[in-house]
């Protein structure tokens, strides 16, 4: 009787989902090597195949710079420099291109490390990746780029002329398009963090004075020394840490629900 109490005590406990998955060190350094080449051949096909389209993806760069100081050619200053400039174009499309890639091997990388109901939680923020990032590069384009360029082109003067080169504009709205683009991830890691409980409400709330410093800290450092750059990130990303706070609000409301109707079956069964 006491061996089958015991066996039936045995049955009844959880199941860990991740028993006798770990694995060695050398064994994730393997899968990390894997992941690794993997993104890295993505993006030297994808730098490939952009480089065919290099001048079209210039001219759509260069859009907003045309706008901004109509009449104005950009200049290079060195034989190569239009070469190589158009090597970054081709880098710059290959990582914009790339991106969800990339995020599909960092999940990839990491899944077998997380229970169930962490790899269902990490799923949705695979499709809202890019999308942030989209609306970030977005941003940029139609808003905080031509905005400091028009800051920039109005110092001119009748003795000096803003003669930009091809490589120093295009450097810089690549800088811009990208560091927006990652940024603008700050919702989705905040939310995917709350989704594992991780991050709570109270937390995001108390932390919220040294977030805004951080951000005004983090905006300065990645983005081009102009205050219309700094600014332009600053502000919408305080307004996606506090678009965070709300995401994670609802993630706790309905977890709550959850658990209170888990505990209300719970006791119903029981008095039964």
């Amino acid at each position: 009787m006491a061996d089958a109490k015991q066996i039936e005590d045995k049955s009844a406990e959880p199941v860990d989902e991740l028993a006798g998955s770990e694995a060695p060190l050398l064994e994730h350094l393997v899968e990390l090597r894997k992941r690794l080449i993997y993104s890295a051949v993505t993006i030297v096909a994808l730098m490939a195949f952009c480089f065919i389209f290099a001048s079209t993806i210039y001219d759509w760069l260069l859009a907003p710079y045309r706008a901004a100081a109509p009449g104005t050619n950009l200049i290079f200053t060195a034989p190569q420099e239009l070469f190589f400039t158009y090597l970054n174009v081709a880098m710059f499309g290959a990582i914009f291109l790339g991106f969800p890639m990339i995020a599909s091997q960092i999940y990839m990388f990491v899944a077998p490390g997380l229970y169930k109901h962490e790899r269902k939680a990490f799923l949705p923020y695979l499709i809202a990746t890019p999308v942030f990032f989209a609306a970030g590069a977005a941003l940029v384009y139609f808003v905080v780029l031509p905005m400091a360029l028009r800051f920039f082109a109005g110092m001119q003067t009748d003795e000096i002329q803003m003669l930009v080169s091809v490589s120093e504009y295009l450097g810089f709205a690549m800088v811009l398009i990208l560091a927006f683009g990652v940024c603008f991830q700050l919702p989705v890691i905040l939310t995917l963090l709350a989704q594992i409980d991780l991050v709570h409400v109270d937390m995001l709330k108390k932390g919220r004075r040294y977030a805004i410093v951080g951000i005004l800290i983090f905006a300065a450092f990645i983005t081009p020394p102009d205050p219309i750059s700094q600014i332009g990130l600053a502000v919408p990303m305080y307004l996606l840490y506090e678009l965070s706070i709300i995401s994670v609000r609802m993630i706790e409301k309905r977890r709550a629900a959850a658990l209170a109707a888990q505990e209300a079956e719970l006791s119903s069964s029981s008095s039964e």
